[in-house]
C-alpha cells in the first residue's frame, strides 16, 4: 500500500476531487472499454483491497475479462485475489498459478507472466495503479491502455494510452457509471469520443491545475503567517 499512499499525496493537490480532465479521461476510457474486442482489467493485490465490487461491475458492463497480475507471485497471494474478486461476484479470474504461463519479453520481474486467454491477446488493457515499465511494455506489444494514477508525472500516466488522473477509490465507480451511460450510445459517438481524447494535452491540464492549487496554497499559507 506504500505506492497507493505516495499517489494519494498528488490527491491534495488536486483538490480530492474528480477534474475536468478525469472527466474527459473517464469518458474516453469508458468508450475506449466499449469499442474493444478484447478488453482486460489487470489486477493487483492494491486494486482488489480497494476496489473489487467495482472491477467486477465494470467488467460485467463493456464485457471484460478480468485478470490477476502481480509483481510478488505467490499461489496464495494470487488465490486470496481471486477469492476476493469471486465474493464480489465475478464468475471468472484469470491468471491464477499456471494459466499465467505466457510470457512478455520486455518485462523481467514477475510481471511478465500473463494469461494466454487474457492480458496476452487483448487490444485494451485497464492497469489501475500500475508500474511504469510493465505499461510501457504492454503498450510496445501493441496493446491500448487505460491507467488510473494520480501522478500525471509518472512513466505509467505517460506511457498509457488514457490516463484518469484521479483516486482510484473514485475512478473506478465514476467509470461503471460512464460506461453504462456510454453503452446506450451508438459505435460512431463512441469512436468520435475517443478519437477527440489526447493523452498528452489531457494530463497537462491536470499539471496546470496542480501549478494553480500550489500558488493558492503558497498563498494561503503567507497570508496565515503574516
Amino acid at each position: 500500500m506504500f505506492a497507493h499512499g505516495r499517489g494519494e499525496a498528488f490527491d491534495y493537490l488536486i483538490g480530492e476531487r474528480t477534474t475536468h480532465a478525469a472527466s474527459r479521461a473517464l469518458d474516453a476510457a469508458a468508450a475506449t472499454l466499449l469499442t474493444a474486442k478484447h478488453p482486460v482489467i489487470s489486477v493487483n493485490g492494491n486494486t482488489a483491497a480497494l476496489v473489487a465490487k467495482e472491477v467486477v461491475q465494470l467488467a460485467d458492463v463493456v464485457g471484460a475479462k478480468i485478470e490477476v497480475n502481480l509483481f510478488y507471485r505467490s499461489t496464495k497471494r494470487e488465490l486470496a485475489i481471486m477469492k476476493l474478486l469471486e465474493r464480489a461476484g465475478a464468475n471468472q479470474v484469470l491468471g491464477i498459478d499456471e494459466d499465467a504461463s505466457a510470457r512478455l519479453p520486455e518485462i523481467q520481474s514477475e510481471r511478465r507472466r500473463v494469461d494466454s486467454r487474457g492480458i496476452l491477446i487483448a487490444d485494451v488493457v485497464l492497469i489501475p495503479l500500475e508500474d511504469g515499465d510493465r505499461t510501457q511494455a504492454l503498450v510496445q506489444n501493441g496493446k491500448e491502455i487505460i491507467a488510473v494514477d494520480l501522478n500525471p508525472l509518472s512513466r505509467t500516466a505517460r506511457f498509457a494510452t488514457i490516463t484518469i488522473v484521479d483516486n482510484i477509490i473514485r475512478a473506478m465507480p465514476a467509470l461503471v457509471e460512464r460506461a453504462k451511460k456510454l453503452k446506450k450510445e451508438n459505435r460512431e459517438k463512441l469512436d468520435h469520443i475517443r478519437a477527440s481524447f489526447n493523452n498528452y494535452e489531457n494530463l497537462g491540464e491536470s499539471l496546470k491545475l496542480i501549478n494553480q492549487r500550489l500558488r493558492q496554497l503558497a498563498e494561503t499559507n503567507q497570508l496565515s503567517t503574516a
